[in-house]
């Protein structure tokens, strides 16, 4: 027994460890001084490429964007401006992946870190935001690779509750949140559509006049006709989804948005008369069909783009891959999508579909200044993210997978087969 026991509590303490595994990195300080990024090429997305770029970033705004040699001789530099030689990088803006489970989910086999799927078959009242883990191992993950900002977003029954746009560093929960309520996520099927009608029936008169808060009925207000009118999510895959969802959705004078659009291309008619934008559900993906084309899924942002639908794209349905999003997109240019509209679709485009292009998205003066800097096209898979930058905080980019990494490194340096760094 004196034996046993040894083991025993050591393979406890492993399974404490594995379930309850945290990011251990220190979120980053405020931007306290000026900075100054000079000589990379600049992918602005809007003002297009700009060689030998300056990019300055005060207080977590962009301030100046431009050619450095125009823009340096008449720029006043303050002693504490930090200034970052660049030469030979590329400077982008943080990747955006518009729906992940990031921090909903921590080890896919231990259930006590699954905080994903919600109980019951309508909980509109759920943001996603609350759930999250701030010190989850796989959000530095996502941010090592250049995804800054992703949609958070909950899963379950017809309505598993709003999904939630965060950046990918932070003490709490407060300070991940970008957008607590990006709007309701909805899942229309054939045996839901009654309990749906009845419940936005219910609603619709509840808005109209109520004596107490229900905050069931409360949360669906939020994607009713009017001012500040949110978007729906549609989880939508096949033909007879998609158009049922879009139908039912303009039926009701809502703003839908597709999340999935795997048939979408049958449909780019109904998708770009009703102004319906597209996520797809990523390229890592085999075809639903026997008949189907294997390239179908690397193929469809390029038949959107050429339809007119407004579309991004996503890892959603590889979780803890989120990292893999510029390799996925860089997919589909392979197989004929232009560059620049690929890397528009995980910025800006995801930003606009999203309703957070007034902050992020593209380099622009007064947005926040979450960038990135690589060595190479972000879309090629050998490029390094080097610097990365969320509302002009220095990030740090180590993970729990380059921890291993480099641990195993010193171990075969040690024996000798590799050579000294």
């Amino acid at each position: 027994m004196k034996l046993i026991k040894p083991i025993i509590v050591a393979s406890l303490a492993l399974l404490t460890t594995s379930a309850t595994a945290q990011d251990l990195t220190p979120t980053a300080p405020e931007q306290e001084h000026p900075i100054f990024l000079v000589g990379a090429t600049a992918h602005t997305i809007t003002g297009g490429t700009i060689e030998n770029a300056l990019v300055t970033m005060n207080e977590g705004k962009i301030g100046m964007v431009g050619k450095a040699d125009e823009l340096m001789p008449i720029l006043s530099v303050s002693p504490d401006t930090q200034i970052i030689d660049l030469s030979g990088m590329h400077i982008y803006p943080g990747l955006i992946d518009s729906v992940t489970r990031l921090g909903l989910i921590e080890t896919s086999a231990v259930r006590a870190t699954l905080d994903h799927n919600e109980v019951g078959s309508m909980t509109p009242e759920v943001r996603a935001y609350v759930a999250v883990n701030p010190d989850s191992v796989v959000i530095p993950t996502a941010r090592t690779n250049g995804v800054l900002t992703v949609g958070v977003f909950p899963s379950g029954g017809a309505i598993p509750g709003r999904a939630s746009i965060i950046t990918t560093d932070g003490w709490t929960t407060e300070d991940l949140a970008l957008d607590r309520d990006a709007g309701l996520i909805i899942t229309l099927r054939d045996n839901n559509l009654d309990e749906l009608n009845e419940i936005f029936d219910q609603a619709v008169a509840y808005n109209q006049a109520h004596d107490e808060v229900d905050q069931r009925l409360e949360a669906i207000t939020t994607v009713l006709e009017g001012e500040n009118q949110n978007p729906v999510f549609m989880n939508a895959n096949t033909f007879d989804q998609i158009t049922s969802s879009i139908n039912w959705a303009i039926d009701r004078n809502l703003k839908p948005i597709i999340v999935g659009g795997r048939d979408a291309y049958l449909c780019t008619d109904l998708l770009v008369s009703t102004n319906t934008p597209v996520i797809i559900g990523g390229t890592y993906t085999f075809p639903k069909r026997a008949d189907a084309p294997y390239d179908a899924q690397y193929t469809l942002p390029q038949k959107l783009d050429e339809a007119g639908v407004r579309w991004t794209i996503t890892m959603a349905s590889r979780f803890a891959h989120e990292r893999n999003l510029p390799d996925a997109t860089a997919i589909a240019v392979a197989h004929g999508l232009d560059h620049d509209k690929a890397l528009r679709a995980i910025t800006l485009s995801a930003a606009e579909i999203l309703g957070v292009d007034e902050h992020i998205g593209s380099i622009e003066k007064g947005k926040h200044a979450t960038l990135i800097v690589t060595d190479g096209d972000i879309l090629e898979t050998t490029s390094v993210v080097h610097h990365a930058f969320i509302e002009g905080k220095a990030i740090d980019l180590t993970n729990k997978q380059t921890e291993l990494r480099d641990i195993y490194r010193e171990k075969y340096r040690q024996l000798g087969l590799i050579e000294e760094d």
